[in-house]
């Protein structure tokens, strides 16, 4: 018997709670490494992240047998994404499903976008090898807290080939 399949698709404003509380749970282990039960993506609202699911974001959910494991979202500041909020459930991480979201992120931002910018702390070596894995290069580092310095990556997209 087959292990069952990861389908990966868009989000809608319904999903918000159950975004929420994936994120939330992801999250966690960031906060207890850094020291700081208050980063955003712990303390945003159910209102906010339904605002950002409504709104012109990409928002891009990953579902195992009816259960949102894994989520990304995608902004727009001119010809560059802003990638954010990747997050895996604690207990379904190492099975390439953040990879899988962000190459799909990629593939579905790729005509609208030059490049994917995103940050994460400097202490998230996981997330750190994931992005560089994907092709991701540190731009530079920005510290922001006396624990917590971003590391600012950029991957530029390669425009699909028109025949």
């Amino acid at each position: 018997m087959s292990e069952p399949t990861v389908t990966v698709e868009p989000a809608a404003p319904a999903d918000a709670g159950e975004l929420l509380t994936l994120q939330r749970a992801a999250y966690v282990t960031e906060a207890q490494l850094y020291g700081d039960p208050f980063i955003p993506p712990l303390v945003e609202s159910l209102e906010q992240m339904r605002k950002v699911v409504a709104g012109d974001a990409v928002v891009l959910k990953a579902v195992l047998d009816g259960r949102l494991v894994g989520a990304v979202r995608a902004q727009f500041s001119d010809h560059t994404c802003l990638v954010g909020r990747l997050v895996v459930a604690p207990d379904m991480q190492d099975r390439g499903i953040g990879g899988r979201l962000m190459r799909e992120l990629e593939e579905a931002v790729a005509g609208r976008v030059d490049a994917c910018v995103l940050f994460t702390g400097h202490l998230s070596e996981g997330n750190l090898r994931l992005y560089r894995r994907l092709g991701y290069a540190e731009t530079h580092r920005e510290r922001v807290a006396a624990h917590l310095t971003f590391v600012h990556m950029r991957k530029t997209l390669v425009p699909a080939e028109t025949p």
